[in-house]
């Protein structure tokens, strides 16, 4: 799916790509509004032309082999990020100034459902909160400190607020 957002200035390009493996559906209005949230993060970091993001939405027993495959963690999760281009120290870099295959989110439905459950609010805002959450690990924020989960919490909230996504 090739879709060209609304820059101002230069015409520019994000390539994006939904695939839903998941055993559960999507309702019609959840697919542009994931498209729109990534679109707006990106905009909002200063995401350049000719970038690529894919997302992905499987089920929890894809999650548990890929957070198995790659993480070494024996379980599953509710959303992974693969940045295609890190750092020396394994980050995504900070300045996606210059075009580029900026990388992968994948979402287990199942566990957003359970987590909006959980959280007392809607799958629709469980998703684009994981949604956020990847596109945010993918342009190189990370929640290793405590410092840098304040950090990535408060942008989380800050880009959820302005699709009126706020906790309940």
């Amino acid at each position: 799916i090739s879709w060209r957002p609304k820059w101002k200035g230069a015409r520019k390009k994000v390539d994006i790509w939904i695939q839903n493996e998941g055993t559960n559906s999507l309702s019609p209005q959840m697919e542009p509004l994931l498209r729109k949230i990534i679109e707006f993060v990106g905009q909002r970091h200063g995401l350049a032309a000719e970038a690529e993001v894919s997302l992905l939405l499987v089920d929890d027993e894809q999650m548990h082999q890929m957070n198995l495959q790659y993480r070494g963690v024996d379980q599953t999760t509710d959303v992974l990020s693969f940045p295609m281009m890190e750092t020396s120290d394994g980050h995504a870099p900070q300045d996606p100034s210059e075009g580029l295959l900026l990388g992968d989110i994948v979402v287990s439905l199942p566990a957003a459902g359970r987590q909006a459950e959980d959280f007392g609010h809607s799958l629709r805002r469980e998703l684009a909160f994981l949604v956020v959450h990847g596109m945010l690990h993918l342009l190189g924020f990370d929640h290793c400190t405590e410092q840098d989960r304040q950090l990535m919490r408060l942008e989380e909230e800050a880009i959820l607020q302005g699709f009126d996504l706020t906790r309940v």
